[in-house]
């Protein structure tokens, strides 16, 4: 087992990391920027190295910084967590020049996933259903119209090195098309540094449903379930559940199957989760994988009473992975809080907390970094926490959720607690049948 693990992270899941470390006796160095220097991952860490100022090219993406820190506090493995440089190969790579072990898969493997298409025309070799689309790369407006025309349209442009929702363009018609190709390769160019872009049949209505898995070091895979991750706004998840009120169980069997033999595809190592488009026939079909480890990961721990964060560090230590049968038990929800404003189209809204009060009770947990006086800093992504609930059925974990976020108290900055509490109160959300376009429905009031 390691003897110190450096994070290179911040917020939530850097505390979250430090958790599992601390359990399993490992020592833990933090990074952090200026902006950084009060956060709470700074305090409970053993050590703390300051690596720059605010802006993220300069401090979390400094990848010579953080390899500094991590010879410095002599720690022998680095813990991405997720965003930042949790999906780059160089920086997996750098790592294993190192002498540090990275805790996540390989950089061949972050390559081969992290290029959608590459990673679609592996899934197809494998045998998993891929949603239909072009035969890799639509290098010019030609390959675009025949590929489009081809599929029928609606059909969807994207980055072929993206995620998170950026070079991405719903295209309804011949007329849209040029627009949305020029534009979303600009994106993709700007967001990944790589102009290429693919094209897919768009589903709709359609369900986003995720399966986790995990993979060691003597090519054991194995998955834990599936979350619905289909309330979303521009591609960002907003709500999580487990199971999905979608998905029987043999469906459920199938699509866990059909993870497990994506990630074998590739020898996966570590915490992954394939992606999969479920639509009303309940067809499913491969849309991505993400080589880390989630923003929802509680969801998927609450329902199998696995410390997923605990299990990623074993394997990465070289550690077999239990091969009993993973049985989810009851149902999970958890809306990301976070500090936006809904009314104003979920605008950012940074600024000083200055009154915070946590909901507790049975099967309640939040993960979060904030405190009464904490700066929320403009300079990363919104989310300030994880509100997350366990109960016997769907319907008393709602009923849980509402009255946790009823208790909720964050002043000072808006956020969405008041938007998940209506959308906990929605018919259609309530009785399960919602897909992708909820929130092209869902008119929020305060």
């Amino acid at each position: 087992m390691f003897k110190k693990i450096l994070i290179a992270n911040r917020g939530e899941i850097a505390l979250r990391i430090i958790r599992a470390c601390h359990e399993l006796g490992i020592k833990t160095a933090v990074v952090y920027s200026e902006a950084d220097r009060d956060s709470l991952h700074v305090r409970f860490a053993d050590e703390a190295v300051c690596i720059g100022p605010p802006p993220a090219k300069e401090s979390y993406l400094n990848i010579p910084r953080i390899i500094a820190a991590a010879e410095i506090t002599n720690a022998d493995a680095i813990h991405p967590g997720y965003g930042f440089l949790a999906e780059n190969p160089s920086f997996a790579e750098i790592c294993a020049s190192s002498g540090l072990t990275f805790i996540g898969p390989t950089s061949e493997m972050i390559s081969l996933m992290g290029d959608k298409a590459l990673a679609r025309e592996t899934m197809n070799k494998a045998e998993v259903p891929v949603v239909p689309g072009s035969d890799g790369i639509v290098s010019d407006l030609k390959m675009v119209r025949e590929a489009a025309q081809g599929l029928g349209y609606p059909v969807m442009i994207k980055a072929a090195a993206g995620g998170g929702g950026r070079g991405m363009r719903i295209v309804f018609n011949d007329e849209e098309l040029e627009k949305s190709f020029q534009t979303a390769g600009t994106e993709a160019e700007a967001a990944f540094g790589s102009p290429k872009v693919y094209v897919e049949k768009f589903l709709e209505p359609s369900h986003h449903v995720e399966i986790q898995v995990m993979g060691d070091r003597l090519g054991n895979v194995i998955h834990f379930g599936e979350r619905d991750c289909s309330i979303q706004r521009r591609h960002q998840k907003l709500v999580e559940e487990s199971p999905s009120p979608l998905i029987d169980d043999d469906l459920r069997e199938r699509m866990g199957a059909a993870a497990v033999k994506g990630a074998k595809a590739v020898n996966y190592l570590g915490a992954g989760t394939i992606e999969f488009l479920v639509d009303n026939e309940k067809n499913f079909y491969f849309m991505e994988m993400n080589t880390r480890i989630q923003v929802e990961h509680p969801v998927t721990e609450e329902v199998t009473g696995v410390d997923l964060l605990k299990t990623q560090i074993s394997v990465a230590a070289g550690e077999r992975l239990s091969k009993r049968k993973i049985k989810p038990h009851g149902h999970a929800i958890e809306c990301r809080i976070n500090a936006e404003d809904p009314l104003h189209d979920f605008r950012p809204s940074p600024g000083k907390i200055t009154s915070l009060h946590i909901p507790g009770g049975f099967r309640v947990r939040v993960d979060t970094h904030a405190y009464a006086g904490y700066e929320i800093p403009s300079h990363y992504d919104s989310l300030i926490a994880k509100l997350i609930v366990h109960a016997p059925t769907r319907n008393e974990a709602i009923n849980k959720m509402r009255q946790a976020l009823e208790e909720f108290v964050i002043e000072g900055v808006h956020t969405t607690i008041q938007f998940h509490k209506k959308v906990m109160m929605d018919e259609s959300f309530r009785n399960g049948k919602y897909d992708i376009g909820f929130l092209e429905k869902f008119v929020f009031t305060d």
